[in-house]
């Protein structure tokens, strides 16, 4: 921004003055720009998720209050890092009208994968040669990460559903070690999903997955919400001080209110651009998931005749006894993952690894 780069140009907030900070879409003018945002928002549902699933690991993990309460609260300074602070930084870096990102966006690009990073893309602009490279590199071990938590958390989010009658049966056989082998195979046949890229109209491919998986990211955010909601009031009703909990969510329960409103804004809104002009496949890739969502939910109510729980007999305990025993009984000492490393490097010993 200042200067420190191959061209010696000191370009600063330049790409906010023009083309601005603000994308044109659909319309011109602060309703463009305004739809523009809304646009935006929607892809950023698709990015930011992951740090909900640290949750889904408590049944595998050691000191699961020790662990998981450490991993949630460096929770909200990597969503301010690594969202909001890199979603500021593309903004700074290059311009939303560069030539490449359109040529990406309208599917007339060769570059794929990481090559059309606007990171990737702004480097080249500034003659930087050897720093694109280092970029696709990590990229693409940041998309290995995030498939291998996707999997995990898939596996055993369908594990859980035939445990409790909600999936076949079958998908509860396990190996000796514990891996849901049937789930696990079930969830690796849609990462194929991705050969569809290698059409000619992958660009369309790609948008219907985002659009569809970017869905349920915001379904899943809206049922996470209404949980927390309904435990705070079950707590209320029940006299349970949440100071004496393992962890305590901030700004409760205005947070979840706030988060509630939000998504469902997002998930009813985000599909408007299908209604002018009317596009009937736009309309079904956006809102697939919450008409799914929708007659599974009621389907499932009605098939089984099940009601929701009122907050005072709402089971707040449920397996914490348990997971108490399992903690006292446990000999080894809860460590961090630096303090491991160290005794790998000091002693030769093969590090557990085991903080969230």
């Amino acid at each position: 921004m200042v200067g420190g780069n191959p061209h010696g140009d000191a370009y600063g907030f330049r790409h906010w003055q023009g083309p601005g900070a603000f994308a044109e879409y659909l319309h011109t003018g602060d309703l463009g720009r305004f739809e523009g945002f809304l646009s935006a928002l929607w892809y950023a549902a698709f990015t930011c998720v992951g740090p909900e699933y640290i949750s889904m690991i408590a049944g595998e993990a050691k000191h699961p209050r020790i662990y998981l309460k450490s991993a949630f609260k460096t929770a909200y300074w990597r969503f301010g890092v690594f969202f909001i602070g890199s979603a500021l930084c593309t903004g700074i870096v290059v311009a939303y009208n560069d030539p490449a990102l359109i040529a990406v966006a309208n599917g007339e690009s060769e570059r794929s994968g990481a090559a059309s990073s606007p990171y990737v893309v702004a480097m080249e602009n500034l003659g930087i040669r050897v720093l694109p490279h280092i970029v696709n590199a990590l990229l693409i071990t940041t998309i290995f990460s995030a498939g291998n938590t996707y999997v995990y958390a898939a596996s055993r989010s369908l594990y859980a559903l035939s445990c409790e009658g909600k999936a076949p049966r079958f998908l509860r056989k396990c190996t000796k070690k514990g891996v849901p082998i049937y789930s696990f195979a079930v969830v690796m046949a849609f990462p194929f999903l991705s050969l569809l890229q290698l059409s000619n109209s992958s660009a369309t491919v790609l948008s219907w997955l985002i659009n569809i998986l970017s869905g349920a990211a915001v379904i899943n955010f809206i049922v996470m919400s209404v949980t927390y909601i309904c435990f705070y009031r079950a707590c209320k009703h029940q006299g349970v001080d949440r100071s004496s909990l393992p962890y305590k969510g901030w700004f409760q329960p205005f947070a979840g209110y706030i988060a509630l409103i939000w998504m469902v804004v997002i998930a009813v809104c985000n599909g408007y651009s299908s209604f002018n002009p009317w596009s009937l496949t736009d309309f079904f890739t956006h809102y697939t998931m919450i008409l799914l969502a929708i007659l599974t939910f009621f389907g499932w109510k009605i098939a089984k005749g099940t009601t929701l729980l009122s907050s005072d007999i709402a089971d707040l305990r449920w397996e914490s006894g348990e997971i108490i025993t399992y903690e006292e009984t446990t000999t080894d000492p809860p460590v961090g993952f630096w303090t491991e490393t160290l005794q790998f490097l000091r002693k030769g010993t093969r590090p557990r690894l085991e903080a969230v």
